[in-house]
């Protein structure tokens, strides 16, 4: 195979800036390449593992895959004084909200996206379709698989060469991995996974060597099973490294057919808002800051608690969710409704917590509790608290009569897990409320985290005797306790 004509990325400038560099002009999580005839910057939003990219020359510029909070495009355009002309969407994208129609509206740019579903906004388009970004070109490829519509782009540096310089995969082709094939149900999962096959060896894989890959999700993401922690990545380097391209096509339906992957219930309001287009909203940041006697007067409220485990274990608001700041991409989705008022309590950086919220679609978020949870204890309201195990309490318990459940993922409890446990995913446990027995619930995960979420799960819905196992299985195989497997 050939390589690329930046391969050895002498006609380029690559930097990747400083936390301190990057707050002086743009916001953080952004990763710059630069020449005299174009840019590319790679946006990362953390917590989703989302990755979307902004590219432009002579003046013109083109974003992929937007997320819903726009200002960093705009930000970027503006340093590099350049006007969003195109936006095109890899794919309806499941776990968050597309920024698609908010940058329309804010730089009269059009929408593309491919033309397996009736999309209620932007533009259709189809294999070898071509548009011009100044000196660049991105061509279309049709590659089906992870949904009838997703398309890849090619992108020419047309000042240099008319050899691809990079391809923008959407879900297809990840670093490591490659697109889930289970959105549509388990009917369509042979069909979308053979449609996935020939995607990948018959368009991607054509590619040369050297093309840059450019996928919409990095390690972490709910959009894949195993993908791995690289930024950049070689259409060469996945044909060599990457497992799933290296089996025959009988094996991967196989694969594909096996996969164990969970579904977020938010994933409907995504793929709803995301076809139909989601309403515009401008508030980023502006959140109102609450009384603890404004929290008492509302009579339906989702309370969010973003404290650490052993914060909240220790004293809570009657009635909270538990989801620690970090892992609100990951569980938000799977608890929180998109009717009943949002507050949010113990957010260092509430802005930060409310725009992953903004992300997923949450625009019922009323604001958040002034001064946090300190002006609820403080002034003598009523407290709940968690029984907080460590694992050699666990251990030292172990025959007596509770009911001990495993909340990570099926992998992991396949692999191993403590003897007489139960398993029950994290995010599923509302499912099962009815299947618990009326007795202590002895909860872990890996550390304590996940744990807590269900623990709070467990308490607003009637359960009193729930106990979180601090440092999970990481601590109880640390400590040297026996495995089941």
């Amino acid at each position: 195979m050939g390589m690329s004509p930046y391969s050895n990325l002498s006609q380029v400038k690559i930097k990747l800036f400083s936390q301190e560099e990057v707050k002086l002009f743009i916001p953080p999580f952004i990763y710059h390449i630069t020449s005299d005839k174009m840019i590319f910057e790679i946006v990362r939003t953390e917590g989703l593992a989302h990755y979307s990219y902004f590219i432009g020359s002579e003046g013109v510029g083109a974003v992929i895959d937007p997320r819903r909070d726009i200002d960093i495009y705009l930000k970027v355009a503006e340093k590099n004084d350049m006007k969003i002309t195109h936006v095109f969407e890899t794919h309806r994208n499941e776990d968050y909200v597309i920024g698609s129609t908010e940058l329309m509206e804010a730089t009269d740019s059009e929408v593309y996206h491919g033309v397996g579903l009736d999309f209620k906004y932007g533009e259709s388009v189809n294999e070898g379709d071509s548009f011009k970004i100044g000196q660049l070109e991105l061509e279309v490829l049709e590659t089906p698989g992870h949904t009838d519509e997703s398309i890849s782009l090619v992108l020419r540096d047309k000042s240099v060469s008319n050899t691809p310089l990079m391809v923008f995969t959407g879900d297809a082709l990840f670093a490591g991995d490659v697109g889930r094939t289970d959105l549509y149900g388990m009917e369509e999962r042979e069909r979308m996974a053979n449609n996935l096959y020939h995607s990948l060896h018959d368009k991607l894989l054509k590619l040369d060597d050297g093309v840059l890959l450019c996928p919409a999700h990095g390690q972490g993401s709910v959009c894949g099973g195993n993908i791995s922690n690289q930024v950049f990545t070689t259409i060469g380097y996945q044909r060599k490294n990457n497992p799933l391209l290296k089996i025959d096509k009988y094996e991967f339906l196989k694969e594909k057919k096996e996969e164990k992957l969970y579904r977020p219930p938010y994933f409907r309001k995504m793929e709803d808002y995301n076809k139909n287009g989601a309403p515009l909203t401008d508030k980023y940041g502006h959140l109102k800051a609450l009384s603890k006697d404004d929290l008492k007067d509302m009579d339906t409220v989702q309370i969010l608690d973003v404290r650490d485990p052993m914060s909240f274990s220790g004293a809570h608001v009657p009635g909270s969710l538990n989801i620690w700041k970090d892992g609100l991409p990951h569980f938000a989705g799977w608890f929180l409704n998109y009717e009943d008022p949002i507050v949010i309590i113990g957010g260092c950086s509430n802005e930060k917590i409310y725009r992953c919220l903004i992300r997923l679609g949450y625009d019922n978020v009323t604001g958040y509790l002034s001064n946090g949870f300190h002006s609820w204890h403080t002034s003598g309201e009523r407290l709940e608290q968690i029984e907080v195990w460590s694992v050699h309490d666990l251990h030292d318990k172990i025959e007596e009569d509770f009911y001990l459940i495993d909340i990570r993922d099926i992998k992991k409890f396949e692999q191993g897990h403590i003897k007489g446990s139960h398993h029950i995913y994290a995010g599923e446990i509302q499912e099962h409320l009815e299947d618990l027995p009326n007795k202590k619930l002895v909860v872990y995960c890996d550390s304590g985290y996940k744990t807590s979420v269900v623990a709070s799960i467990l308490k607003t819905n009637g359960f009193q005797g729930v106990v979180n196992v601090m440092g999970g299985m990481n601590a109880w195989e640390s400590a040297g306790y026996s495995v089941s497997r």
